[in-house]
């Protein structure tokens, strides 16, 4: 049953009311409660399972007050001074409204007030066990029975997928063997822990519809002895799915104490004999202190020693933080917006340098996406804590991080597709499910809509005869793309035009949903659904990968169990984005192809939207690797194309490096940088109008790069144009070198004209 928020608040404040004030009018609170049932209330839905027992399932306000305590001892016993419930059982849901448009500017927005206050997730009383997050251990997890390996317990978590097989050893769910209502799923926390609710979602699958209707739990601190969740007198059976993706949250009206949880599933989809007990899972509880506790995870570190904000920020939140760190330093922060979503919220970019604002000759630029997709929330967050974090350590004199911010000029964009990071957090970390807030609010995937530059260049490399005249880098973009009708997201747009207008050498792209970071090409050269299309980097691209794949702490954990249906530990944790699965359109590819800029993406966590608790700990986890991260943008060589005679920088100056073809391009005042492995390469530099100039360079495994400049010749008929244009003296250099070329060009004409009459000589000889 559904509820508008406005009743169900207005019934929480008068429930909680009685309740706090009036403890010991019981009698005309349980009349009031009964009028509030009768006026709808809280609504209470009376269905009849196949054994004929009465299911009661209602939609109550969320609300800690009316939540009482149970603890099991030995043998399962109930506490003597439990409180009695109020006998119903919960299950939460709530609407999702449009975003608000944004305001002008940051420092604006920061004073303004809204009208109505936005809604947020639901607030929870305990955090998830982490089923999801994989915190919970397979071992953990055990069941009655299962169908297969790839249908076993530890596949019964909340949003785990499955691989596209059937019968596939990664499938989507716990499946019971057997159909009856003796079958189970059973969590054991580790220690005691108090359970406060279960959220429940149907088998993933494309080959099978498996859900559950109904349930039962009980809990255990033994695993002999189990105590049901009651229903005031009667045992409670709490409502399932009703699809196979939407999540469904059950509150527990007595929090129990125990170490064991069971799900007992009651009805499920029949499908005539067809149907299966299948689940995915998550439990919500608050884990008891335990000294005497034997585990090692159990000491385990929860927080961060970094004093950062670990929690969720919306739209509006996000702008507030921002805003107070560029307030705490203002000398080397700056924010900035690229343009604007669907619904009207800015794309805020914060800029990171000693001189902010400015582009730096000799200074690269790096930058960080992250929330392409909404509801993956992990990057975005990483990122807020990322320029905390730089401000705090900048200030305290952190020689590393001084060293960044001075020889490095840092873009950090947390949220590219605000508009479904809006709709994902209103929902919360366990209700958004799989895919709600991925889509920008038109419906399009970002990382599928940029423009699909690779068909462009193998179908130049398929038709053109002369290898010559191909290009490698800097395709330029089809005209029908760039239309105003042309199915391109404005986040995609504005995303574009910030690429091309400054000069990012390096950067990374964050998702959520797995643990590995790929790397171009993203598309396969003939639409296969998989196989590994390296670029000309293939080398640098893997090493890129690596340095932070193998500096992420959960990445570099070689016991740790697959996230969903690929294991990709057996390839370090990296992988060509082409040999994963096919992804024409995607921004990585576009970066390399179209720009000077190298871009990988990251997938940060098995959990695409963490819950907040988990925050602290998934930045130790991410931290160092964020860092090594960007301090590759110092690696390889660099240096400023030059007009030998004047000094001014060249721009558009093409650098070509023997045996990779794929060239760069100096930017506006001629520097250029070339993300090279250690090693020695022959590097040409060529512009037009400019004789080309050649020189080796050697990399070293140094953490600054190679300098390696050139200055550039002028053409004599480049500089004659240019001087004749400027109304000047010919100099005599100039002037010898022209005398040169006219007499070079009167002895060929002279030589040629000497031939053909020689020729019509031998002719007429011949004749005669």
């Amino acid at each position: 049953m559904l509820q508008s928020s406005w009743s169900q608040r207005l019934n929480e404040k008068f429930v909680l009311g009685f309740l706090q004030g009036r403890v010991a009018m019981a009698g005309f609170l349980l009349i009031t409660v009964l009028f509030y049932l009768n006026c709808g209330s809280f609504v209470v839905v009376i269905s009849r399972p196949a054994d004929g027992t009465t299911s009661r399932r209602a939609t109550v306000a969320l609300n800690t007050a009316l939540t009482s305590t149970e603890s099991l001892f030995s043998a399962g016993k109930p506490n003597t001074t439990e409180v009695p419930t109020a006998g119903f059982t919960t299950r939460y849901r709530k609407s999702i409204s449009k975003p608000t448009t944004a305001p002008e500017s940051l420092s604006e927005a920061a004073g303004k007030t809204t009208e109505r206050e936005e809604e947020g997730p639901p607030e929870l009383e305990c955090p998830p066990l982490g089923l999801e997050s994989l915190k919970v251990k397979d071992t953990q997890l055990r069941a009655s029975s299962y169908k297969r390996r790839g249908l076993g317990p530890h596949r019964g978590r909340l949003n785990i997928q499955s691989g596209i097989e059937d019968g596939d050893i990664y499938d989507g769910a716990w499946c019971a063997q057997y159909r009856d209502k003796k079958q189970w799923l059973e969590v054991d926390a580790r220690r005691l822990t108090r359970f406060t609710g279960v959220i429940l979602q149907g088998r993933n699958s494309i080959w099978s519809w498996d859900i559950v209707h109904t349930y039962k739990v009980q809990f255990s601190n033994d695993t002999l002895v189990w105590k049901p969740c009651m229903n005031g007198t009667e045992e409670a059976i709490f409502e399932g799915n009703q699809d196979a993706e939407t999540p469904v949250l059950a509150l527990f009206n007595t929090s129990t104490v125990a170490r064991y949880i069971r799900i007992n599933p009651q009805s499920w989809y029949q499908n005539g004999t067809k149907g299966h007990i299948c689940l995915r899972a998550e439990v919500f509880g608050c884990a008891l202190s335990d000294p005497n506790s034997i585990y090692p995870w159990q000491t385990e570190p929860t927080e961060s020693k970094d004093k950062l904000d670990f929690r969720h920020h919306n739209y509006k939140e996000m702008r507030k933080l921002m805003k107070s760190v560029q307030e705490e330093c203002p000398d080397i922060t700056r924010i900035y917006s690229i343009g604007k979503s669907y619904m009207g919220l800015k794309l805020y970019v914060m800029e990171i340098s000693d001189n902010p604002g400015k582009h730096e000759l000799g200074e690269p630029e790096f930058r960080y996406v992250a929330g392409m997709h909404g509801n993956e929330v992990l990057g975005r967050e990483l990122l807020l804590n990322l320029m905390q974090y730089i401000c705090q350590e900048y200030k305290r004199g952190d020689q590393r991080i001084v060293h960044l911010v001075k020889e490095t000029r840092i873009h950090l964009l947390p949220s590219m597709n605000p508009d479904g990071y809006e709709m994902a957090f209103k929902k919360g970390s366990e209700l958004a499910g799989w895919s709600l807030g991925r889509y920008s609010y038109e419906g399009i995937d970002m990382n599928h809509n940029f423009a699909d530059l690779n068909s462009v260049m193998w179908t130049a490399i398929e038709l053109e005869t002369d290898r010559s005249k191909l290009i490698n880098h800097y395709f330029p973009i089809p005209e029908q793309y760039t239309t105003e009708e042309a199915f391109v997201a404005s986040e995609t747009r504005a995303v574009i035009s910030w690429m091309q207008n400054i000069p990012f050498v390096l950067g990374a792209n964050l998702h959520g949903g797995e643990l590995v970071v790929t790397y171009p090409y993203d598309m396969t050269r003939d639409w296969a659904p998989r196989e590994h299309t390296p670029t000309a980097d293939e080398s640098f691209f893997r090493w890129l990968a690596v340095v932070y794949a193998s500096t992420n702490q959960v990445m570099s954990n070689h016991d740790r169990r697959p996230c969903h249906n690929k294991d990709f530990l057996r390839y370090n944790n990296i992988i060509n984005g082409a040999d994963w699965h096919n992804v024409p359109g995607s921004m990585n590819d576009f970066s390399y192809l179209h720009t000077n800029c190298f871009e990988v993406t990251v997938e940060l966590s098995c959990d695409k939207f963490p819950h907040a608790s988990e925050l602290p700990i998934e930045w130790e986890n991410n931290r160092e690797s964020l860092l090594t991260y960007m301090e590759q943008v110092h690696r390889g060589i660099k240096g400023v194309v030059r007009d030998k005679d004047t000094g001014a920088g060249i721009a558009d100056a093409v650098i070509k490096v023997d045996d990779i073809n794929h060239h760069i391009r100096s930017v506006a005042d001629g520097d250029y940088w070339r993300l090279l492995n250690p090693g020695e390469y022959r590097v040409t530099a060529t512009a037009e109008g400019y004789f080309p100039s050649s020189r080796t360079c050697q990399v070293m495994y140094d953490h600054y790069p190679t300098i390696c400049d050139f200055r550039l010749t002028k053409m004599p008929k480049e500089r004659l144009k240019e001087l004749l244009m400027k109304g000047g003296k010919l100099p005599k250099d100039l002037q010898l070198r022209l005398r040169q070329l006219r007499m070079r060009k009167l002895r060929v004409t002279t030589k040629a004209i000497n031939r053909r009459r020689a020729a019509a000589a031998a002719k007429r000889a011949k004749r005669v």
